[in-house]
Order: C-alpha cells, then sequence, then structure tokens
C-alpha cells in the first residue's frame, strides 16, 4: 500500500534573534510519548503544501505560511499485517496566528513550542532530526541572502484519487505491553 502525507516545520521568530518551532506528541503502541513534526493526508485535490498548512493547524492550533520545501522522507511501516510504503512531504513555514492546543483527536497527545536549537534532542526520529537541521540552514540563507535565495516550491499536481489509510486506532492496533525483564536469580528458579 502507498500512502502520501505532507507537514513541516513552523517556525515563530524569524527575523528574531531566537527562534522557536511547533512539535506534536504522540503515544506509540509501546505506549511511549514521542515528539514529532505535524503531518496528515493528502486530501483530493491537495497539493502537498496546501495539506501541511491544514493538517498543522488541525493538529496544533498554529497556521503558517509556507517558506520553502525542506525535503520528502520515504520509509515503510506495517499497520495492520499491511506493509505501507509513506511518503511525506516536508515543508518550512513562517508562523503567522493561532494558539498551540493539541489537536482534540486520538493521534495527538500534546503540542509544544521549542528553542530551534534544542529541536534535534526532542525529534523521536532520525530523518526529522535531519530536516531541523535543514530548516536551520535555510533560515540562515533566509537572514543572509531573502526570500529569492529560498528553494523553490516543487509543482506537484493536486491529489485526483482517494488513498485508504492505515491509520490503525488502539482497538484495531492497541500498545505492546512492555516485557518484563527477568534479572539472574529469577532465570535459575
Amino acid at each position: 500500500m502507498r500512502e502520501f502525507s505532507a507537514g513541516g516545520l513552523v517556525i515563530r521568530g524569524i527575523g528574531a534573534a531566537r527562534q522557536f518551532a511547533v512539535i506534536i506528541a504522540r503515544v506509540d503502541r509501546r505506549g511511549r510519548t514521542q515528539w514529532s513534526l505535524p503531518k496528515g493526508h493528502i486530501e483530493i485535490g491537495e497539493r502537498p503544501e496546501q495539506t501541511a498548512v491544514r493538517e498543522i493547524a488541525e493538529e496544533t492550533g498554529i497556521r503558517g505560511a509556507v517558506l520553502a520545501p525542506l525535503d520528502t522522507i520515504d520509509y515503510w511501516f506495517r499497520a495492520d499485517a499491511v506493509l505501507v510504503h509513506k511518503t511525506v512531504h516536508h515543508y518550512l513555514l513562517r508562523f503567522r496566528d493561532g494558539q498551540a492546543t493539541a489537536a482534540d483527536d486520538h493521534e495527538v497527545t500534546d503540542v509544544a513550542w521549542v528553542p530551534l536549537e534544542t529541536l534535534s534532542s526532542r525529534l523521536a526520529f532520525a530523518d526529522e532530526r535531519r530536516l531541523a537541521q535543514s530548516a536551520v540552514q535555510l533560515i540562515q540563507t533566509l537572514h543572509n541572502d531573502g526570500p529569492a535565495a529560498l528553494p523553490p516550491i516543487p509543482q506537484i499536481a493536486p491529489r485526483r484519487r482517494p488513498q485508504r489509510h492505515s491509520i490503525a486506532t488502539r482497538e484495531t492496533n492497541p500498545p505492546i505491553p512492555r516485557r518484563r525483564r527477568r534479572n539472574k536469580d529469577e532465570g535459575s528458579k
């Protein structure tokens, strides 16, 4: 199965001495909180950059304006015994308005503004940490050379067909309990 999503990194204070990025917390199947960038499925008629703006607003309460593409991440995962190949288009966005508030759904458990310089240490996934470093470089380019120096937003056609989603709910894909470690003395009994 193929899935396509979009999201990104909203930065507050791009023109200031210190910048902040909005991130979301999700609970994984093992019950652990993982901080990540907001993202979501591309709907029919949307281009990826439109999806990024919409999904970030839905998941965080924050509205942003797309400045530049960050990168595209491809990864594989299993959902309900189906192998899914997911492509996520990420963008750098300038904060416009809104209050950081977790979406009223099962996916997002918390929203936080974090200093850009500590963002990488908060993100759970290596690919997203790499995106955070790319964002720092793009912001530096913006400061030094202006908006014309930023990479153009790729012209990706709007989605024309519905996609089957792999969203697994707690009922169909519950968290896996952690196995208790046995100490050496227990193993010999």
